[in-house]
């Protein structure tokens, strides 16, 4: 019997719970308790899926969410890591370097296991939308903002900003900064991404261009706080400054947890790679199974 699986890709880690080997109802309470690193596994997130029987030729719809419960609509890094689950369980139907797809709310993201050995795994993230109304972004007067979201003035207490926000499948601010580092992403990162401008709340990236070829950021999400490392911000920086004018199309981008790579196509459509693994499975033990189970309780 397993009832879990932990993945981490660069320091970012999610719990896979795959109904095919455990009953656990997945609520916001139970990935909660799931995810918190002093009473349950500790992890950034919880990948749930799949949620049908996956067939080879056929999306595998898998669902997403946050240490805080909320829903993740599409992570980079976390269906890189549930490709690679896929592929670990079943390689012969996965693991052949063929692609396949992964379904989230967010619509269909393309994979392709590039070395199962390895852990190094391809996904696509489709082209960004730098619209207001895709994030969605208000004015300063907090009335629907419309138009591009190119170097955006932004305040923030007493810092005067330029941002430039797109949606990937998730929002996410991009801040141009001089030196991105840990301290920066914790204590600016939360005012920024629960800014009354951002409704929905977003992802923050602060980003320093190394060169057109490499890009260095730090990572606060607005489902897990302070990130070593995130595939959709690495994605959404690289877009940004694309679009800035300020990198080339393929790009090194660097995060404490390690590097991905990011290719972008002349239509601004995204792939990145990188590598995971896996790093535990296991059984929930009688005392946290019976917090879980309370958890389905307490939600009814």
């Amino acid at each position: 019997m397993t009832d879990f699986f932990k993945y981490q890709a660069l320091g970012n880690d999610y719990v896979v719970i795959d109904p095919r080997y455990t009953s656990l109802p997945v609520t916001p309470e139970s990935v909660r308790l799931v995810c918190d690193r002093h009473f349950g596994i500790g992890a950034d997130g919880v990948l749930h899926g799949p949620l049908e029987e996956p067939r080879p030729g056929v999306p595998v719809p898998l669902a997403l969410f946050n240490s805080d419960g909320s829903v993740c609509e599409r992570s980079g890094n976390g269906l890189r890591m549930f490709a690679l689950h896929l592929a670990e369980r079943e390689p012969q139907a996965w693991a052949g370097g063929k692609p396949f797809t992964l379904r989230t709310t967010a619509g269909d993201s393309p994979v392709r296991i590039l070395d199962a050995a390895a852990g190094i795994v391809q996904v696509g993230l489709g082209r960004p939308a730098f619209d207001a109304a895709a994030l969605p972004l208000l004015d300063e007067d907090c009335t629907p903002a419309e138009g591009p979201t190119l170097s955006v003035p932004l305040t923030v207490g007493e810092h005067k900003l330029t941002v430039t926000a797109l949606h990937n499948g998730n929002p996410h601010t991009v801040v141009p900064v001089s030196e991105p580092t840990p301290e920066l992403a914790r204590s600016l990162g939360p005012l920024i991404a629960g800014h009354a401008r951002f409704p929905s709340r977003t992802n923050v990236t602060f980003l320093r261009v190394v060169s057109r070829e490499l890009l260095e950021i730090e990572v606060y999400e607005r489902g897990a706080g302070y990130a070593l490392a995130s595939g959709s911000s690495a994605c959404a920086a690289a877009s940004a400054a694309r679009e800035l004018g300020l990198c080339a199309d393929r790009v090194e981008v660097s995060m404490p947890g390690g590097s991905v790579g990011v290719a972008l196509d002349p239509d601004g459509s995204v792939t990145l790679t990188g590598e995971s693994q896996q790093v535990a499975t296991g059984v929930f033990a009688p005392p946290l199974r019976a917090r879980l189970d309370r958890t389905q309780e307490a939600g009814r």
